[in-house]
């Protein structure tokens, strides 16, 4: 929760000196700020082997719950360029671990067990995307790409144990925007977003040590739509 908040006052401070630097020059629409929320589609988190105590382990891929996200997102597209912008975004999702049957494999043999289940929730920050738009009057198609600081808490609802991530991973973005007024839009968009995990000391799978951790892959499709006003 520290790094989490960490996180957000640190990703609120980018947004006010980005507000400062820009607010002095001419704009026509272009700069905007956005509530979104929408759908997190996990894909298992794979690749997972151990560290620590644990190094030479792996374990089969875990799979995850779909959740709801929201967040915020602050942009602004150049007056000279007016298809080229930067963006910064911030949002929050709970993939929780199911529970479900893990194999655990090392230069022993292989030990297969039940994994009770774990809450996680991610957090992604992207400092800054580059974004590109196609200006089609009132509808405006857009992309955009930039790295994300993923910040990711775990917690083994059986054994209490906790363990937290802090990663820089990719962070994508496909979407459509819609002008229904002056300076209001509406927006739909599809994101993806990638990143390498670790949990030192955390083992809630199947009868490894406690002294070590796990380290995999996260990866996600989301779909979010939102609300975006554009300043004059």
């Amino acid at each position: 929760m520290k790094r989490m908040g960490f996180a957000l006052g640190v990703s609120f401070v980018a947004v006010g000196i980005l507000c400062l630097t820009l607010s002095g020059r001419p704009a026509y629409a272009e700069m905007y700020s956005a509530g979104q929320m929408g759908v997190s589609i996990p894909n298992s988190f794979s690749n997972i082997e151990g560290m620590g105590g644990n190094t030479g382990t792996t374990i089969s891929n875990l799979s995850l719950v779909n959740s709801f996200m929201y967040g915020l997102k602050f942009g602004y597209y150049f007056d000279s360029m007016k298809w080229l912008g930067v963006e910064t975004e911030i949002f929050n999702s709970t993939p929780h671990i199911k529970q479900q049957t893990a194999t655990a494999s090392d230069a022993t043999g292989s030990v297969t067990g039940t994994v009770p289940g774990a809450s996680l929730r991610v957090l992604n920050w992207a400092p800054v995307n580059v974004v590109v738009r196609y200006q089609m009057g009132k509808l405006e198609p857009y992309a955009g790409v930039g790295l994300g600081i993923f910040i990711a808490n775990l917690k083994d609802g059986a054994t209490g144990l906790y363990s937290s991530s802090a990663n820089v991973g990719l962070n994508t973005q496909l979407g459509l925007r819609y002008l229904i007024a002056e300076n209001v839009a509406l927006f739909g968009e599809w994101k993806y977003n990638r990143a390498s995990l670790n949990f030192p000391g955390f083992s809630a799978i199947p009868a490894q040590s406690t002294g070590g951790g796990y380290r995999g892959d996260y990866s996600a499709n989301i779909l979010a739509f939102g609300v975006g006003y554009h300043f004059d």
